[in-house]
């Protein structure tokens, strides 16, 4: 099998020669295992979609995920001036706004402007965009959605290698867009107090999320996913989570998968008490699955409880197991996740959240020796 017809193969809960490996890498590993600018591998498509690939043959991944789009082609234009430090790098912006971009993990925003969360009570339909122009990638930190390019990166990937290896986009939860506008702490305290205030700003993101999407799918993208990191227990009660995070999902999710498109979700953390709920949303397949101590997800309990409902995508511990110096404790992790996760079809070896930025490429290579070797 090629690894693109492996992981496909994989996705539809059929038969493989191996287990498909792939994982999400982080903006930090991929800066720690490449010379490259971190302004570069941020905000330019070419050096971006070049360090996916480079990594990917390096690790033989069977697939990559493009977890950013909607490059700027012309964003040194946006920048006045660039310093290099020890650390990264600090871009200073035309608008008057900073950019501190460490050299082992995401960007750092200094408004000039400091940003003040706005208050669930001064939200209309009318203050929200009519179109996504962004990436909430994590807390003030944007990554702008370039419409004249909105998609570039994936058809580029795809139109080069999209007969060789899988390729999956990215696109965030509702959710996600929720806490992002209004803060964490004003949009958790409105689930209880003002329900219907967040559900129409939910309702909202999810017909413009939906549309992006749909958009996505025609790129021949294999996979979306689905990025869900704030779902978990350590934010929201399953009662929650059913209320303000499933609806919305599953009309995304039913909207990828009417193009033929598999989708799967990633919510980081623990999702021990959700994991059957999660597929009520009709997802593909499931990402994370973080076991103890980051997140609260044993293999065998989620083998058993998701059966053949759709594939599992993970569960290796990036920190506690790969960080290791000792690569027999990592060949003993990963040999327990191959048999536990091969009981069912479907199971895709991954760490269970992204590469952490100083995790060694030695060991990361080790998972495919170790599939190969079995």
């Amino acid at each position: 099998m090629t690894p693109k017809e492996r992981m496909n193969a994989a996705m539809n809960l059929q038969p493989v020669d191996k287990t498909p490996v792939m994982c999400q890498m982080s903006m930090g590993h991929m800066l720690q295992q490449l010379d490259e600018s971190p302004i570069e591998l941020w905000f330019d498509k070419d050096v971006f979609a070049n360090s996916l690939i480079r990594l990917r043959e390096q690790y033989e991944f069977d697939g990559i995920l493009v977890s950013l789009h909607g490059h700027n082609p012309e964003w040194r234009e946006l920048i006045n001036e660039i310093e290099t430090t020890e650390k990264g790098e600090i871009a200073e912006l035309k608008n008057g706004d900073k950019i501190i971009f460490p050299d082992d993990d995401l960007p750092q925003y200094k408004f000039a402007n400091p940003r003040v969360d706005v208050s669930l009570d001064d939200i209309t339909e009318d203050d929200l965009p009519e179109e996504l122009d962004y990436i909430p990638v994590s807390v003030d930190l944007h990554f702008h959605i370039d419409h004249k390019n909105k998609f570039s990166v994936l058809e580029d990937l795809v139109k080069s290698h999209g007969n060789d290896f899988s390729i999956h986009g990215e696109i965030t939860s509702p959710f996600d867009y929720l806490l992002d506008l209004a803060g964490y702490q004003n949009s958790l305290l409105g689930l209880v107090m003002q329900p219907d205030k967040c559900k129409m700003i939910l309702n909202h993101f999810t017909r413009l999320i939906k549309n992006l999407a749909v958009e996505m799918c025609k790129t021949g993208v294999d996979a979306v996913k689905i990025s869900s990191p704030f779902a978990g227990a350590g934010f929201i009660s399953p009662d929650n989570y059913r209320e303000f995070v499933l609806p919305y999902e599953k009309e995304i999710v039913s909207a990828i998968r009417e193009k033929g498109v598999h989708t799967y979700i990633h919510t980081c953390g623990s999702i021990g008490d959700r994991l059957e709920l999660m597929f009520e949303s009709g997802m593909s397949g499931i990402e994370c699955l973080d076991p103890p101590p980051i997140g609260n997800v044993e293999l065998d309990q989620a083998v058993e409880t998701i059966s053949n409902k759709g594939f599992i995508k993970g569960n290796l511990d990036s920190v506690n197991t790969l960080m290791s110096d000792n690569q027999d404790v990592i060949i003993e992790d990963v040999k327990k996740r191959l048999e536990i996760g091969n009981r069912n079809a479907g199971f895709i070896l991954s760490t269970a959240c992204s590469i952490a930025p100083n995790v060694k490429k030695e060991n990361i290579q080790l998972l495919k020796q170790i599939v190969d070797a079995r």
